[in-house]
């Protein structure tokens, strides 16, 4: 008890037993009836204690005194500022992790909602906010998985998890909410209260989604990717035991002259605009994606074979019909494309093989055209691939040979120089004509090597001693995939000069189909080849009825008349007027001629009546191997100089047969 003056007059055992001073405590100020005050008192052990100090007014001997109610409330006090402080940790790492929490009490059926996730939801702090206005605020569509999720873990127990989209409180934001909860129960297995988390993962969600577009979407074209069609075409294949479905590859044709004459960027724009009208013209439910470069692909649910085409077809007319608006014009584009109807066994990779079949036969038949898969196109594929391994075996093993047949001037019956012409003698049955391996072993990559072979070959018979006293020249023909590789030029003058030969003494022929599809290749060829001196021959003249135009802006040394022109040039009629055409262009232009196919003996007057040059066929003389004439231009010289001339032959009949000496 304290006197009104402040003396402490009585202290009972237990505030001894406090440890504190009493005469620190701020006393004097209190009176009675006023609330508890909690106060911070360092003890005799030097320990800060928390006393809470109540005030009762009281009288002894007629004086009014003051007792105070002492009592320590450290643990208490500790108690509660640890609880305030985890509420406040705890709702600051949910404002940080932006991850809100509820619980459920499920006796009572209570849900608090902490203020966080309100505040996420879009609603003040403290709302009132039950399971049913809750379940106003989510999607329709989730609502089903949300109350599915929950019933299922109540019955197990245990953790869930569940992803779903909300409107916020003012009724229009969507965001999407990923929740993990927990289900607790009672000693009897019953659950009791739940606890959950909520994080707004809608700036994640769209990035993802973002992403997703990006790993399946071609970003030039905005259509499915390869990858995404391919995950497609497995629907396809796995929609039931019965075949139904189709599969159209789509190739546009001649692409790389779109994008060498034009640019890429026109090209891009044609890849662009092609998509816009495929889709217009494509029926609903049908699947249109890119599978890279200018290649195409449409996967076709429940169309059979007839439909496939008859879709393709469309396709390739619609297309045509309208030109595509680019570099201040309509430029022409065509399509190429084949059809692959499903079948039972059919894998992804069958499909595809087919469906590529197919576009290989509309390619080989002319392009601008649609082509159904038939098992006989398996068949010619798979005779083509074996004479391509038969082709590359010989090159590797050293198998293939040259023959050269030579090219006779007209006027003097000398020869000029000898055509090299592809032999295969692998050994192998069976025995495969030039004509029956050649165009297969073009439309594969292994016509480069096979060019630089025959390149490499006759520079090497070239550099032997006897061929360059005897100054041969050959002339070889080349591939359109070689006339359209940049280097190819430069490295046929490369290995000229590294074997020491003169360039003139090598030509290369190009055919008129592909010089007139090629037409900048074989510009940049014929510049090459010109600057070092070497011969660039048009072959073929004529058989691909092309336009002398070509023959102005294409710097050749040397225009060969097709065979069609030269057989019957005899006979009179319209072959001698074309000729006659030909040379007085290719003389104007400063071009030599030749004569192919002269097979006959009256040929040779009628052509040197025409004008021609030099002449070219069994009647001047048959290919022989290049290692016969090698050893043949080796002896002749040994023995004595010769210059090998046609000479005319006496025979029965007046007409002169020619031979080579």
């Amino acid at each position: 008890m304290v006197t009104p003056d402040g003396r402490c007059v009585w202290c009972n055992p237990a505030g001894h037993r406090l440890g504190v001073g009493l005469a620190e405590l701020p006393l004097a100020g209190m009176t009675p009836g006023d609330n508890p005050v909690d106060l911070p008192v360092r003890g005799t052990d030097g320990v800060v204690r928390w006393i809470q100090v109540r005030c009762h007014g009281v009288e002894h001997d007629g004086q009014p005194l003051r007792l105070f109610e002492l009592r320590d409330v450290s643990v208490e006090r500790r108690e509660r500022e640890r609880g305030r402080n985890y509420r406040w940790r705890l709702a600051h790492i949910e404002q940080l992790a932006k991850v809100g929490t509820w619980e459920w009490d499920l006796p009572s059926g209570e849900v608090i909602w902490s203020d966080v996730l309100q505040r996420m939801f879009g609603l003040p702090p403290g709302t009132g906010l039950d399971y049913p206005a809750y379940r106003r605020m989510v999607h329709p569509d989730d609502i089903g998985m949300i109350e599915q999720t929950l019933e299922d873990a109540l019955r197990r127990g245990g953790a869930f998890s569940y992803t779903h989209r909300m409107y916020l409180a003012d009724g229009a934001t969507l965001r999407v909410f990923e929740c993990y909860g927990e289900v607790f129960t009672d000693s009897t297995g019953a659950p009791v209260r739940v606890l959950g988390t909520a994080h707004d993962i809608t700036a994640v969600r769209r990035v993802q989604d973002e992403l997703t577009r990006l790993a399946e979407r071609d970003p030039l074209t905005d259509l499915p990717n390869r990858r995404a069609l391919l995950a497609h075409i497995d629907e396809l294949l796995a929609g039931g035991p019965e075949p139904s479905g189709a599969l159209l590859l789509v190739d546009i044709d001649n692409f790389k002259d779109i994008n060498d004459v034009h640019g890429h960027a026109v090209g891009d724009e044609v890849l662009r605009a092609l998509t816009r009208l495929l889709r217009r013209e494509l029926p609903p439910g049908t699947l249109l994606g890119r599978l890279g470069g200018d290649e195409f692909a449409v996967v076709l649910p429940g169309a059979d074979a007839e439909g496939a085409l008859v879709i393709a077809e469309a396709m390739c007319n619609a297309v045509v019909r309208a030109p595509v608006p680019v570099a201040g014009t309509g430029l022409r584009v065509t399509l190429s494309i084949g059809a692959a109807s499903r079948e039972p066994a059919d894998t992804r990779d069958t499909m595809l093989a087919h469906a590529d079949l197919a576009l290989y036969e509309a390619k080989d038949a002319g392009r601008n055209r649609a082509r159904l898969y038939l098992p006989e196109q398996y068949r010619h594929a798979v005779q083509r691939i074996s004479v391509v391994t038969r082709v590359r075996r010989a090159l590797d093993e050293n198998r293939m040979g040259l023959d050269a047949q030579p090219i006779v001037d007209l006027a003097t019956g000398q020869v000029v120089s000898h055509e090299l012409l592809v032999r295969l003698r692998d050994g192998a049955e069976p025995v495969l004509s030039p004509a029956e391996f050649l165009p297969t072993v073009e439309r594969d990559d292994l016509i480069g090597d096979l060019d630089r072979w025959v390149v490499a070959t006759a520079t090497a018979a070239l550099a032997e001693p006897g061929a360059t006293r005897a100054g041969l020249r050959f002339d070889i023909n080349i591939s359109a995939r070689s006339l359209e590789s940049p280097g190819f030029g430069d490295w046929v003058v490369r290995t000229l000069r590294a074997a020491g030969i003169a360039a003139d003494r090598l030509g290369l022929e190009v055919t008129e189909t592909a010089a007139i599809t090629n037409v900048a290749a074989v510009r940049h060829l014929a510049d090459a080849l010109r600057d070092a001196g070497c011969r660039l021959s048009l072959d073929d003249f004529g058989a691909g009825f092309g336009s002398f135009a070509y023959l102005k802006h294409l710097p050749f040394s040397t225009v060969k008349i097709a065979g069609d022109f030269v057989r019957q040039a005899d006979h009179g009629g319209a072959d001698p007027v074309l000729i006659d055409a030909v040379v007085r262009a290719a003389h104007g232009l400063g071009m030599s001629t030749v004569a192919e196919s002269v097979e006959r003996a009256a040929l040779v007057p009628a052509l040197r009546a025409l004008g021609v040059d030099a002449g070219q066929g069994y009647h001047l003389g048959r290919p022989v191997p290049l290692d016969e004439l090698s050893r043949r231009t080796s002896r002749a010289w040994q023995d004595t100089v010769v210059v090998p001339t046609v000479v005319p032959q006496p025979r029965a009949d007046p007409s002169p047969t020619w031979r080579v000496v």
